[in-house]
């Protein structure tokens, strides 16, 4: 008899440290968006990622796990939604096994603990949608939007890039740790509800600036710490891809800032914090599809590019008229595109074997290793696919939503406030106490009531480069 598989301690620490690290990314997220915002909103902001933590954890578990990556007796036929083989964990298919699987061999790590990493992925991606719709969208609406969402896109997305579906295994794109599955497919999801919203009261004509830039840092190293987990974390074995990865997260990160501020300096005479955090973001961004597939003088070049070009997207709102409130498709639609592209030029078999091993994905390499134009067309077809797949789903929900309980606030509301009107609370406490600074100076906005309004109004801006 053969031996049953047994586990393997090292690759299992290693998914169980990157879960909690991704997991971490979801309240990053929240301080980046949270300070990105108006002072008023900022609570409801950062409600909508910390809400979408308690929904999607549950919803992964009951069926979006299993859909996703659940195998399917007839494979071959069925490649658009994975079946209940792992439902709730239970053995109800042959398909269930202790450990998880990769290649056909037994990695050694329980099948909860992938289960586990990948619902963090599933969190995030809901989560970033969220960031263009601050100030206008009703908390219930958000709930409805998120559930449907989830189980009608990102679910079915899921699989067809990781779970066996036929963007893997009939296309053969490659996606290593979510530019396509998550950043674009969270892009175009947040253009189009964007769109069915409208704009906020007042833009473009009005300055919205955020209202706290260190929370705006702070979320973005969050994101970065947690980035490693995301990305190195997506080899779930720790070996030498793993380690690419990791450091492809670093360089092209640390690049995208540079080219951020670059043409930040050189569009608006004055680098910011702002945008070497957006930089960041978008450095990780682009590296998130690639990190396991090119060299690392591949991924300084790539972040470079994402920075500059990011840098210069968040501007196609003001050109277009579409009210992207903290610029999710500037940097995460066109970022995540950009990084899938990448493959199709940078991708190499000296940096990961599944690029030329036929029997798990028949890639090939990129264009500047001799791969040809393939992979390229590859790449663009699925991104193009999930992207006009999201974009027009999101819609349909948003729309349905409109038309029955509602998707946006009152015009009151908003101007207002929707922190107070949605959740009866404040991020700050005006009320003057201890003299004429009192609570004013403790919440570094101003020293008398009126001039609260006159200090949100002269906070640096967050859309400097988009001038």
């Amino acid at each position: 008899m053969e031996d049953a598989p047994t586990i393997d301690t090292g690759n299992t620490t290693w998914l169980l440290v990157s879960s909690a690290l991704v997991l971490l990314m979801t309240p990053g997220l929240a301080f980046f968006y949270g300070g990105l915002n108006r002072a008023k909103s900022v609570l409801n902001m950062m409600m909508m990622s910390f809400v979408t933590i308690g929904l999607v954890s549950v919803l992964w578990l009951m069926y979006g796990f299993s859909l996703a990556f659940g195998t399917n007796d007839n494979a071959d036929v069925n490649t658009v939604i994975g079946s209940f083989s792992q439902y709730l964990g239970g053995k109800t298919g042959t398909t269930f096994s202790e450990f998880w699987m990769a290649g056909g061999a037994s990695t050694g790590i329980p099948t909860f603990v992938v289960m586990a990493f990948q619902m963090m992925f599933a969190i995030i991606t809901v989560a970033l949608i969220s960031g263009a719709l601050s100030d206008r969208l009703k908390f219930a609406g958000w709930l409805v939007f998120a559930f449907g969402w989830f189980t009608l896109v990102y679910v079915p997305v899921a699989h067809w890039i990781w779970g066996g579906g036929w963007i893997a295994t009939k296309l053969h794109a490659l996606d290593f740790a979510g530019g396509t599955a998550v950043h674009i497919n969270a892009g175009a999801a947040a253009l189009a509800v964007a769109l069915v919203l409208g704009k906020r009261v007042g833009w473009p004509k009005e300055a919205f600036k955020p209202h706290n830039v260190p929370f705006v840092a702070l979320g973005a190293g969050l994101l970065w710490f947690g980035w490693f987990g995301f990305n190195a974390g997506s080899e779930l074995t720790a070996d030498g891809t793993a380690a690419i990865a990791f450091v492809n997260t670093q360089v092209a990160t640390a690049a995208a800032v540079l080219g951020w501020v670059a043409v930040e300096w050189i569009k608006s005479g004055k680098p910011t914090l702002v945008g070497a955090s957006s930089g960041a973001v978008a450095g990780l961004v682009a590296i998130t599809p690639a990190c396991g597939f090119i060299s690392p003088w591949a991924a300084v070049v790539l972040g470079i590019i994402a920075g500059a070009v990011c840098a210069l997207a968040v501007s196609l709102k003001y050109r277009f008229g579409f009210d992207d409130s903290l610029d999710v498709f500037g940097v995460h639609f066109v970022g995540g595109w950009i990084g899938s592209l990448s493959i199709g030029f940078f991708a190499n078999d000296y940096v990961n074997s599944w690029i030329t091993d036929d029997k798990i994905l028949g890639a090939d390499n990129g264009l500047f290793y001799g791969g040809g134009l393939t992979q390229l067309g590859r790449q663009a077809l699925a991104s193009g696919s999930v992207s006009i797949f999201s974009f027009g789903v999101a819609a349909l929900i948003a729309l349905a939503i409109k038309y029955t309980i509602g998707l946006r606030t009152s015009p009151e509301t908003e101007v207002e406030g929707i922190d107070v009107a949605e959740h009866a609370e404040s991020a700050y406490d005006f009320a003057p106490t201890g003299g004429a600074a009192g609570a004013f100076a403790l919440a570094g906005l101003a020293s008398a009531p009126g001039k609260a309004a006159e200090a949100e109004e002269s906070a640096p801006s967050t859309e400097k480069v988009a001038g």
